[in-house]
């Protein structure tokens, strides 16, 4: 980089890069130098390269993040430099210096990639603000991806909402089940998200190109199941005027998620058995075998060992997918994430309706005081049905269903045996409400007394005075 360097202006605040490490490949080492100097001021590390082919190895060596390249420095040529180091290093940012003559040339190089561009005669004024900026680009990207981490954080993983510890669990075991092709048993109540969670071990792993295609056991007529998962060959039966691929076949190295396999009649499970363990299936009609490739999902909202010791489920089957199992915890055993789940779903709900939905003080304690046994099926209907009724924005507890009102003015009465005309005294009151929130909250005292408007050192006071330490 031959070149004249024009002098540098007094310093300037800038905001600092948070030491970010720029490379200076030039061959003129008093050129380096002076790049040298401005990036430090600026707070950037610097490491220098006299050729393409130094540069080349201090970016394997360097956590390098910007690289100020002059176009004709010795060794490959600029473009070819460029092209490789956003191919390997595409978050990497390379500003090109060249001649006032070659523009054009400049324009090449952003075109494949380039930050931005200076010319020679190389003012240290102007790299100092281009230095800036590029710093100022990094800055915002890592921020934009520190936000994108957070949201993933708030909402779970993979687009599941929570942060209790038992789904902490349940993350950790999906991320092991994505990198496998080993059967998985999910199971959890009605409504807890089991297909969603099939979805997350599918679309997390190494086949998530490949199809995933859910198949609800429990809606399907039995005497067609058969023909939907192996298909049939044409005249299998009446109406079979041409052959169709079956679901097990059509997934060709992709998912195939079985719902509710408790409700598969017990002849299709010694089927369904043979084809997991053969990887073959025969079609309805046919008599020759078929290959298949595909991952078996299955889920279950019943008790398969009691089915196993009825008779109802086959021993066999059950071992062979339960080589995996996870359990999704109801929604009142992680009461934590209710007030995530309800942000998500308002938030859903006000995207969608082009209006800010949101839920008063009253409403949501109502419903953290809900035991949910729709789970987050039943919060989601219960939200989407409040902001179809109400015509403020406001969502207040009288416009929450009775079920879920009715339960909570249920758990704050007293006892439960009939006393309805029965005087008490406030401080009996107090105390069995204190006890009953902490209770029903699974021993959360601090949402506790969030949810009953008192501080958190009077609500250790009360405890105290009760004579429940063991809280």
């Amino acid at each position: 980089m031959s070149t004249a360097v024009l002098p540098a202006f007094e310093p300037a605040e800038f905001e600092n890069p948070s030491l970010l490490t720029l490379m200076i490949v030039a061959d003129d080492t008093p050129v380096r130098e002076a790049c040298r100097e401005v990036a430090h001021s600026l707070g950037f590390s610097a490491v220098m390269a006299e050729s393409a082919d130094q540069g080349n190895k201090l970016l394997d060596s360097e956590g390098v993040d910007v690289v100020l390249l002059d176009w004709k420095a010795p060794g490959m040529g600029g473009i070819e430099i460029l092209r490789r180091i956003k191919a390997t290093r595409p978050n990497v940012e390379v500003i090109v210096v060249t001649s006032s003559a070659t523009v054009q040339t400049a324009v090449q190089a952003m075109k494949n990639g380039a930050f931005d561009y200076v010319t020679k005669p190389l003012s240290l004024d102007e790299l100092r603000l281009l230095l800036d900026r590029v710093a100022r680009h990094l800055k915002l990207k890592t921020e934009n991806r520190v936000l994108r981490e957070r949201i993933r954080e708030r909402q779970g993983f993979a687009g599941i909402i929570g942060s209790a510890p038992e789904m902490e669990k349940l993350y950790r075991i999906i991320a092991k089940a994505s990198q496998s092709r080993h059967p998985v048993l999910i199971l959890g109540e009605s409504g807890t998200g089991k297909e969603l969670v099939a979805r997350s071990i599918h679309f997390s792993g190494v086949f998530k190109d490949q199809p995933f295609i859910p198949v609800d056991c429990g809606s399907l007529v039995p005497t067609l199941i058969e023909s939907e998962l192996f298909g049939y060959v044409k005249g299998a039966f009446t109406g079979a005027v041409q052959a169709k691929e079956g679901l097990l076949t059509i997934a060709r190295g992709g998912t195939v998620f079985l719902d509710e396999i408790g409700e598969l009649p017990v002849d299709l499970q010694a089927k369904l058995l043979r084809a997991i363990q053969e990887k073959e299936i025969r079609p309805v009609g046919s008599t020759k075998q078929i290959p298949i490739n595909v991952r078996i999902l299955a889920a279950t909202n019943r008790d398969l060992e009691a089915s196993v010791a009825q008779g109802t489920f086959r021993r066999d089957l059950y071992f062979r997918l339960n080589v995996l199992t996870l359990r999704i915890p109801p929604l009142r055993e992680r009461r934590r994430d209710l007030p995530l789940l309800i942000g998500h779903f308002l938030e859903r709900l006000s995207t969608n309706a082009g209006r800010e939905y949101t839920l008063s003080d009253t409403a949501m304690k109502a419903m953290l005081a809900y035991d949910w046994p729709g789970n987050v099926r039943e919060l989601e209907n219960c939200l989407e049905r409040a902001c179809a009724i109400i015509s403020s924005q406001m969502i207040e507890v009288t416009d929450l269903p009775s079920s879920i009102t009715g339960a909570n003015r249920a758990g704050f009465r007293e006892g439960g045996n009939g006393g309805a005309g029965k005087i008490i005294p406030i401080s009996e009151l107090e105390k069995e409400t204190i006890i009953r929130a902490i209770t029903q909250l699974n021993g959360d005292k601090l949402l506790a007394a969030r949810l009953l408007g008192i501080g958190k050192t009077t609500l250790y006071r009360k405890l105290k005075e009760y004579g429940f330490q063991e809280f």
